[in-house]
């Protein structure tokens, strides 16, 4: 009587367990378009979910299929899953070892004594916690502000949103600049960072600029650099220190605060933050990554208006690791080991220039991490940079 019913459910079981083995297997397969990018991004974010999935269907096969031939292929697809999603589970420790290293290597073995404690009492305790990852990160109660006007070049209205503590006070600026190739995106991308940094004793001010291919280089790096003068002019009026300020960006968007950071006019910058961004145009185009799912040559001609051939000046110009020439702003570079759009070859390369340059940096590198993993905020690599951010915004800007 109870048979169908059964042999339905263990068909349906083998269903499942192979759709949550494709699901896990991105967590190593490099995607070849960005329609699977999606999905190479996010898998590893969500290790600790599909590692559950993975058990569930083992356990299923174990204890309740009784066809012979499922359950040994239920146990098979669940066994992969459960080590592919177990090799990013078991990588958290050491890399979460090898972070704090780097850190006492790029600001000193004491830096965290430079930074007052109530201040450190409020960060995350844990670089990963598994309640937090479940329950989601408490963002904490922010004012905020949208559709800000900060200029209009040639018609094109640019506006920022703000994101300021509950209470009101002073505090320091961290400008967060959004990637999307130069073409895509806009200011409220990454909001709920900017929600807990603003939570965290920050006045983030997160910011638009003109896209390519109508609009190409260096019109995004002049529009970065007016927002920077609208809010120094402005600092006042959003409760904001302009000469505690730190720019953020995201690829495109880290490319462009490096830029407008390291300009020797640049207003005073404490310090850069990079979550995967280009810094050798020049070395990208010539040596794209395989798979290529974002088409590098195509976005980087879009942005500079042609090949690296046809204008290697341009290519020269906006790569920021050509303007090590001078002192610059303390970097922080965060990129993913799986990175397939902007590779983290480029990310080590920038912090040994800069550090054989006598400049402050820190390169942190996440084993499992493809492009945009921060997409989730809550998830397994975002909670590592979320961690060491904080604590290197506020070494920036509070140290005694």
């Amino acid at each position: 009587m109870f048979a169908k019913p059964k042999i339905l459910l263990s068909w349906l079981a083998l269903l499942l367990s192979f759709a949550s083995l494709i699901l896990s297997s991105w967590i190593i397969l490099p995607a070849p378009n960005m329609f699977l990018l999606t999905l190479a991004v996010g898998a590893p974010e969500i290790s600790p979910w599909l590692f559950l999935l993975n058990l569930l269907f083992l356990l299923l096969s174990l204890f309740y299929i009784r066809r012979r031939p499922i359950q040994r292929i239920v146990c098979i697809f669940s066994l992969i899953g459960l080590l592919i999603c177990g090799w990013v589970l078991i990588n958290i420790p050491p890399t979460q070892i090898q972070m704090a290293k780097a850190m006492k290597q790029g600001l000193g073995a004491n830096y965290l004594e430079q930074i007052p404690p109530p201040v450190r009492a409020k960060m995350q305790t844990h670089p990963f916690d598994l309640i937090n990852f479940f329950r989601g990160i408490p963002l904490g109660k922010t004012r905020y502000q949208k559709d800000i006007l900060f200029a209009s070049p040639g018609g094109v209205p640019l506006k920022m949103e703000v994101y300021q503590p509950s209470k009101i006070g002073k505090y320091p600026a961290v400008v967060v600049i959004y990637g999307g190739a130069w073409q895509y995106g806009n200011t409220h991308a990454n909001s709920e960072f900017n929600q807990y940094i603003a939570n965290h004793g920050y006045t983030v001010f997160a910011i638009d600029y003109r896209h390519a291919p109508q609009y190409q280089f260096p019109s995004q790096l002049d529009d970065v650099r007016t927002a920077l003068n609208f809010i120094r002019k402005h600092a006042a009026e959003y409760e904001a220190d302009s000469e505690s300020m730190v720019l953020l960006g995201r690829s495109a968007g880290a490319h462009l605060a490096m830029l407008a950071a390291y300009q020797t006019d640049a207003p005073p910058i404490r310090a850069v933050v990079n979550y995967y961004g280009p810094v050798d145009l020049t070395e990208g185009y010539k040596t794209p990554p395989n798979p290529d799912p974002i088409n590098s040559r195509a976005v980087l001609k879009a942005f500079l208006g042609g090949s690296v051939e046809e204008l290697p000046n341009q290519y020269e110009i906006a790569s920021p690791i050509n303007y090590l020439t001078h002192p610059l702003p303390p970097t922080l570079l965060i990129y993913g080991s799986r990175d397939h759009l902007v590779e983290a070859r480029f990310g080590r390369q920038m912090y040994e220039r800069l550090h054989n340059s006598g400049n402050t940096a820190v390169f942190l590198e996440i084993p499992w991490a493809e492009h945009a993993f921060d997409a989730v905020f809550n998830g397994v690599s975002n909670q590592l940079a979320l961690y060491y951010t904080e604590r290197f915004l506020a070494w920036a800007l509070f140290k005694h």
